[in-house]
């Protein structure tokens, strides 16, 4: 009885979470109502109010889940192999392969304002932590280098999702790691 319990609790969360992330395809979280989402997950609201507090939790909940997603991929390569730091960026970019829909509608600072943002910070602390400090950099450097590089990346990354992928996570992940590592000597 409990697994069907807890199969019935993950669909819903992931009925919920599809129905938020449609809507924020058309608009933006703070134009968004539980009522509507309920409606599109075809949920009653008691039922949504069980599992989240409002709209903005489930936001901040699928953000979280994004997040730990991103930090295992993260973590479980080293950086300063640049093999294993392709590896690491390929892996990342087939995860967003992968949830394609919810990744152009949370990077639209129009429908999600917080999420690129906490991007940004979960792939700062790994390059503070990772790179940044090998190199003996200044804290106040590393702060605007990490800036200049993850929102290239990201921004890449945006492009390609724009661009329908175009081109495959490999050659992706080759490109945006020599981008990050050889700056404009790369196109010498």
């Amino acid at each position: 009885m409990s697994e069907k319990l807890d199969r019935r609790k993950k669909y819903t969360r992931k009925v919920l979470k599809e129905s938020l992330i449609t809507l924020l395809a058309q608009k933006s979280i703070s134009e968004i109502t539980v009522k509507e989402v309920c409606e599109i997950a075809d949920i009653n609201r008691s039922t949504f109010y069980t599992h989240y507090s409002d709209h903005f939790d489930l936001l901040d909940k699928i953000e979280e889940e994004i997040t730990e997603d991103m930090n295992k991929y993260l973590n479980s390569y080293s950086y300063e192999i640049e093999e294993e730091s392709i590896q690491m960026t390929e892996k990342i970019l087939e995860y967003i392969i992968e949830n394609k829909f919810m990744f152009q509608t949370l990077l639209n600072k129009d429908a999600a304002p917080t999420f690129e943002k906490r991007m940004m910070e979960l792939t700062r602390g790994f390059m503070v932590n990772n790179w940044l400090s090998e190199n003996y950099l200044k804290r106040e450097e590393s702060k605007y280098l990490s800036s200049f590089v993850i929102s290239g990346a990201i921004h890449v990354i945006k492009d390609w999702l724009a661009n329908n992928m175009d081109q495959p996570p490999k050659e992706m992940a080759v490109m945006i790691n020599n981008f990050i590592n050889y700056g404009f000597s790369y196109l010498d």
